[in-house]
């Protein structure tokens, strides 16, 4: 049986706590974890840090506790592309916390999968990345190149 947020509190109440919580430890240790779609490079370079392709880097912030890390990782991801996009958490009703197939549907009726994306980004590292995922997501995690506009000549 599947689940919205609206019906289930409990998986509401643990996807919120768990991105809040992440957030708070995020900040502490210097990445920017505000909810904006730009904290997303911040959350990327925190793979990049404390993870390689599936190994937790010795001594770093995923070296202990992974599993919950990874799922709160994956609401604070998801959590930002819903306060930016919009869309509500599903998820099946007898999947435990860390191991849910928990997913967002955003209001255009699409599914994503947020904290599988977590999961492909500590496996497969950069390649998976955080940024360009959101990118395809119609986020803006990176401030637009300026463009170079030449002067015009004066006579």
């Amino acid at each position: 049986m599947t689940a919205t947020t609206a019906d289930a509190p409990r998986l509401a109440d643990e996807v919120h706590t768990s991105a809040v919580w992440i957030a708070r430890a995020l900040e502490s240790s210097g990445y920017r974890a505000d909810f904006t779609p730009m904290s997303l490079r911040d959350v990327e370079r925190f793979m990049a840090e404390h993870s390689d392709h599936g190994i937790a880097v010795e001594g770093g912030l995923l070296a202990t506790g992974l599993a919950p890390r990874l799922f709160a990782l994956g609401a604070y991801l998801g959590e930002t592309v819903r306060r930016s996009a919009g869309g509500s958490w599903e998820a099946d009703d007898d999947a435990p916390p860390c191991e849910a197939d928990i997913r967002l549907r955003l209001p255009d009726g699409s599914v994503i999968w947020p904290v599988q994306r977590i999961l492909k980004r500590f496996r497969h590292g950069c390649e998976d990345s955080l940024i360009g995922y959101a990118m395809g997501l119609g986020l803006q995690p990176a401030r637009p190149r300026a463009r170079w506009r030449r002067r015009a000549r004066t006579r």
